[in-house]
């Protein structure tokens, strides 16, 4: 999962973290996994490859395990630490905007999806990482309108999204964006249903 903007350190308030007890870097569960075993199935040895919202590094990992020049970029500092840490080329940024022009055969995004209210958000990394803002689509409009730039020709995008973001509100947006789309896999949670939605150029 990736951010968007400078996250604070939370002021007086623990970290959301601290309040949970976990890492500041999104690790991988479910939904990471789920796009991993995806986007390697998608791939040919020599692809360039690009995962947006690195995190730790482990959709990125598993594509360069899959042969491809593989690259990560998050905005959150400690993300692209750690993915540094365990071996993935990164590049701090946001989105697809370090990039150049038809510089990837494959990108792969799991963005924060989970719909957050205003008074629930909490100003910090593992916040930004998880918040998806009120729809669930924070990230993932902005990610539909830049993504092109980058793709090459017959290159493509797969998002990670959930049933609870609307995974048909998000393939008429991509379609706004001059994209065809289609289901590729989908897993089912207990209050969810994961879905890896492909998006190529129309």
């Amino acid at each position: 999962m990736t951010e968007e903007g400078e996250a604070s350190d939370g002021g007086d308030r623990p970290s959301l973290a601290d309040q949970r007890g976990v890492e500041t870097v999104y690790q991988p569960a479910e939904d990471s996994d789920l796009l991993a075993r995806t986007a390697v199935e998608r791939v040919t040895p020599g692809d360039r490859a690009l995962d947006v919202g690195t995190g730790s590094g482990y959709v990125a990992a598993k594509l360069a395990e899959a042969g491809t020049d593989a690259t990560g970029v998050d905005l959150s500092p400690l993300a692209c630490r750690e993915a540094a840490d365990n071996g993935v080329p990164v590049v701090r940024g946001d989105l697809v905007a370090p990039f150049r022009d038809d510089a990837f055969d494959l990108v792969t995004f799991n963005p924060p999806y989970l719909p957050t209210p205003a008074e629930a958000e909490w100003d910090d990394w593992m916040e930004a990482a998880l918040s998806g803002g009120e729809d669930g689509r924070r990230l993932v409009d902005p990610f539909l309108e830049s993504v092109g730039r980058v793709l090459a020709g017959g290159g493509e995008a797969l998002l990670l999204v959930s049933s609870l973001t609307d995974p048909d509100a998000v393939r008429a947006y991509a379609r706004e964006q001059g994209f065809e789309s289609e289901v590729l896999a989908t897993e089912k949670h207990p209050y969810e249903a994961l879905v890896v939605l492909r998006f190529s150029k129309s």
